[in-house]
C-alpha cells in the first residue's frame, strides 16, 4: 500500500477537533472564522517571528500570509502562531546581546508549546534572523511532525555615493569616523544608506549561513533560501512551501526523514565552503541533539579540511547574498560540492528537491571552481574550535588558476611560518569580526 495514502493526515488533529465531546471546543474556533469544513481538514501550524524591533524578520508575517494561502489550496487549514526573535545587529555592544543565544532556546520551546497542544498535523516555520533561524529547526526537530523551514530571505544593498553598500559599510565607517577620516554627516548619511528594507544582513553572517546550511540539510526546499526579502518571487516562494508541506504530510515524512547524519555533514560542508560564521557550530551540535543525531565537534574539523571554500561573499569576500541568488543560489553551491565528492548521500528524499528553480549564471558569479587546485581551511583549526560568534578572518586573496571567464577571487590562508597571526596581507581589506 502508498506510504503516502495511507497516512492520516489528521493523525494529531482529529483528537483536538472531532466528536461530541469536542463540541466547545469548535465552537471557540467558529468563533474566529473557522467553519466545519476547514475543522475536518489537517490543521497546519505556520509559525514565524515577525516583530518590530528589526528588519530580519519585518516580512514575516507577509510570508505567513501566502504560506497560508498554499496550505489553503493544498487542502490543509492553517493557524498562524509567532515568536520572540533578538536582533544581534543592532544589540550587539550593549547588555542585550546577553538574550541572543538565549532567545534560540524561547523561540524554540515557544513554537514547541503551541503546537504539541494544539495538536497541529504539520509545521511550517519562517525564520529571519540568527537565532530564529536554528531555534525554529530545533522546534521541528522536537516536534518531529511532518514539517519545513522557510527562511525569510537577505536583504538588498543600499547605494551610498554611487557604490552599493551595506550593514558591513557602517561598521567600518564607525572606525572611520573616530579615527577622523569621515565626518559625523557622512557616517549618518551612510547609515540612512545601508540598510533599504526588510530581510537579514547581507554578508554570510550566521543568518544567511544558517539558511544554507538547513537548504543544504534539506530542511528548507531547495532554492529558497537565497531568494532576497523583497524579491517578488519570495512571495511565489511562500506559497509553493505552504503547497509543499501538504504533499509532505502526505507522504508522512517528518524531519527525522531529512535531519540525519548524512544532511548536518553536508549543512558542514556548506557553511565550510561559503567561509560561513562559527556560530554554525553551536547551532548544527543543537539541531543534532534534539534529533538524538550523535555529532561531534571534530567532525566539522575533519568535513571543513576536506572541503573546497568556493564562495566569494562578504565581510571576507566580496559579494552579497543577492548575488549569490542571482548566480544560482544554494543549488549551485551544492552543485559543485557535488562535483567535488563532498557531498553525503542522502538516504531519503527531503523535500529540497521540490523547489529548485535556478536562475541563469551572470557574467561574474559569485560562487567559482578553481582548475586544478581547491583552497583549503586546514589552517583554521583553532579558530573553528573556539565555537566564538566571530567570523573566521581572511588572511590573504589570489586569484583562482584556471577559472573560465573572469579572475574570480579564492581565500588562501597565508603561511603560518611567515605569519604567526591572522593580519591581512598585500591586496587584501581587513574586515571586523560581528555576531550578525
Amino acid at each position: 500500500m502508498n506510504t503516502a495514502t495511507a497516512f492520516d493526515l489528521k493523525h494529531r488533529s482529529r483528537a483536538l477537533t472531532e466528536g461530541p465531546e469536542r463540541a466547545a471546543a469548535r465552537a471557540y474556533l467558529h468563533g474566529i472564522g473557522y467553519s466545519a469544513d476547514d475543522l475536518a481538514k489537517p490543521i497546519v501550524g505556520v509559525a514565524h517571528s515577525w516583530i518590530e524591533t528589526m528588519p530580519c524578520n519585518f516580512n514575516n508575517r507577509v510570508l505567513a500570509a501566502k504560506v497560508k494561502e498554499g496550505i489553503r489550496a493544498a487542502g490543509g487549514t492553517p493557524m498562524e502562531l509567532n515568536t520572540i526573535a533578538i536582533s544581534d545587529g543592532i544589540t550587539m555592544g550593549t547588555a542585550g546581546m546577553r538574550a541572543s543565544l538565549v532567545s534560540r532556546e524561547i523561540i524554540a520551546d515557544s513554537i514547541e508549546l503551541v503546537a504539541s497542544a494544539h495538536a497541529f498535523d504539520a509545521l511550517v516555520t519562517i525564520s529571519g534572523c540568527d537565532k530564529t533561524i536554528p531555534g525554529t529547526v530545533m522546534a521541528l526537530a522536537r516536534l518531529n511532525i511532518p514539517g519545513l523551514m522557510l527562511y525569510g530571505g537577505s536583504i538588498k544593498p543600499g547605494h551610498y555615493k554611487g557604490a552599493e553598500v551595506t550593514i558591513q559599510q557602517v561598521f567600518e565607517a564607525v572606525g572611520e569616523f573616530a579615527s577622523g577620516k569621515i565626518t559625523e554627516d557622512e557616517l549618518h548619511e551612510l547609515e540612512e544608506a545601508a540598510s533599504p528594507g526588510a530581510g537579514a544582513c547581507g554578508g554570510q553572517f550566521t543568518a544567511n549561513t544558517m539558511a544554507m546550511a538547513f537548504e543544504a540539510l534539506g530542511i528548507s526546499p531547495a532554492g529558497t533560501s537565497m531568494v532576497p526579502a523583497e524579491d517578488g518571487r519570495k512571495l511565489e516562494v511562500a506559497r509553493q512551501c505552504g503547497e509543499l508541506v501538504m504533499d509532505v504530510l502526505r507522504r508522512g515524512q517528518r524531519p527525522s526523514d531529512v535531519i540525519s547524519k548524512p544532511g548536518l555533514e553536508n549543512a558542514i560542508a556548506a557553511v565550510a565552503t561559503s567561509g560561513g560564521s562559527t556560530n554554525g557550530v553551536l547551532h548544527l551540535l543543537a539541531v543534532a541533539r534534539e534529533m538524538g543525531v550523535p555529532l561531534a565537534l571534530d567532525e566539522f574539523e575533519a568535513i571543513s579540511e576536506r572541503t573546497p571554500l568556493l564562495c566569494d561573499l562578504q565581510p571576507g569576500g566580496q559579494y552579497v547574498a543577492t548575488e549569490l541568488y542571482e548566480a544560482g543560489g544554494v543549488p549551485l553551491v551544492l552543485a559543485r560540492l557535488d562535483e567535488a565528492g563532498i557531498l553525503t548521500p542522502m538516504r531519503r528524499r527531503s523535500p529540497a528537491g521540490r523547489l529548485g528553480r535556478r536562475p541563469p549564471t551572470p557574467a561574474r558569479p559569485t560562487v567559482s571552481r578553481s582548475s586544478g587546485r581547491w583552497t583549503s581551511r586546514s589552517k583554521r583549526r583553532a579558530a573553528s574550535r573556539s565555537c566564538a560568534a566571530t567570523w573566521l578572518r581572511t588572511a590573504a586573496w589570489s586569484s583562482s588558476p584556471g577559472t573560465s571567464g573572469a579572475n574570480i577571487p579564492v581565500r588562501r590562508a597565508c603561511s603560518t611560518e611567515r605569519r604567526r597571526r591572522w593580519r591581512p596581507c598585500s591586496r587584501t581589506r581587513s574586515t571586523p569580526a560581528t555576531s550578525s
